[in-house]
């Protein structure tokens, strides 16, 4: 089986809880202010994604439709379009309970759509910003993209110090961009998280480790913030979302997600793309295997409930 169960509990909807910290709008004092300041602050982030066109209807998270999320990492910065640097692809989907993700390395070599040429799957991003990478991210996996977040990864460090930091579990020890990092549970302040994030060279696994650094990060995130209280963090918290996050999603949707689907969280399934590192003109690419594409394409489509 190419799928490896993870039986940690994982709280799937990570954007949902790190960026909007829907969980926790209904406790405190601060209840309305929080609700009506998080509906606010989401209008103001939306993005429009046009419809997929592996997609006959529009899905509706009302009904329990089985749902697709791609979560873009996007590393943007002054005089740089960015590209998206960190892509994981998920379907949830609440009638069976599971969720099932994959992360999607960023030299992936494919035809990037809208562009009509080959190249790194994270180009696409540049070369046409969030509609052409959904675009593409479609058709390497074959499957649709409901809805997308997009978060700017200079946000971790903004993120992480208005939380006072946050604690993660370090496989090895390694540097970084002028931080050391010891082997074992450490803690981060905004600075250090973002370099933690960022390596990659240096991980027996690339990409993947880097990718797995990312999650511990927003697991880290999650943690911590499902414990503020101060109404001045949830503040500060705003301004960080209003200035580096992108979606989609309504605040209707948010609220159904939370609703309807936070029961898939406990059965989180990973695949790994598998496939070899190869140089075409000079330049190094990560070349899937195609039967391996095919085999996870057909199960992302199965928990989507799609015909293959």
């Amino acid at each position: 089986m190419r799928a490896e169960k993870r039986k940690k509990k994982r709280k799937v909807f990570f954007i949902i809880l790190t960026i909007i910290g829907l969980f926790v709008l209904g406790t405190g004092g601060y209840a309305y202010y929080l609700w009506n300041k998080a509906a606010s602050t989401i209008a103001s982030i939306h993005e429009d994604l046009g419809k997929s066109d592996k997609r006959d209807k529009q899905v509706d998270v009302n009904s329990k439709d089985p749902i697709a999320v791609l979560i873009m990492g996007v590393d943007e910065r002054e005089g740089d379009k960015g590209r998206a640097d960190s892509l994981i692809y998920m379907t949830v989907n609440p009638k069976t309970n599971k969720t099932e993700m994959v992360s999607i390395p960023r030299d992936t070599y494919t035809e990037i759509i809208g562009k009509g040429k080959m190249d790194k799957i994270n180009h696409s991003y540049a070369f046409g910003g969030t509609q052409m990478t959904a675009d593409t991210v479609e058709n390497f996996l074959d499957v649709p993209v409901d809805y997308f977040v997009k978060v700017n990864m200079e946000s971790f460090k903004d993120i992480v110090d208005t939380l006072g930091g946050i604690t993660v579990n370090s496989t090895f020890a390694f540097s970084y961009d002028g931080h050391s990092f010891s082997k074992g549970e450490i803690t981060l302040n905004g600075e250090e998280a973002l370099a933690y994030t960022r390596m990659r060279k240096q991980d027996p696994k690339g990409d993947f480790g880097r990718q797995e650094r990312q999650r511990q990060v927003i697991e880290g995130i999650i943690k911590k913030g499902a414990n503020i209280s101060s109404v001045t963090k949830f503040g500060d918290m705003f301004k960080v979302i209003e200035d580096n996050v992108k979606t989609n999603l309504t605040f209707d949707d948010m609220w159904d997600i939370q609703s309807n689907y936070k029961s898939a969280r406990n059965n989180v399934i990973q695949h790994q793309l598998k496939g070899q590192g190869t140089k075409i003109n000079g330049i190094y690419y990560y070349q899937v295997d195609e039967s391996d594409r095919e085999a996870i394409s057909d199960e992302l489509k199965e928990s989507l409930a799609l015909k293959n």
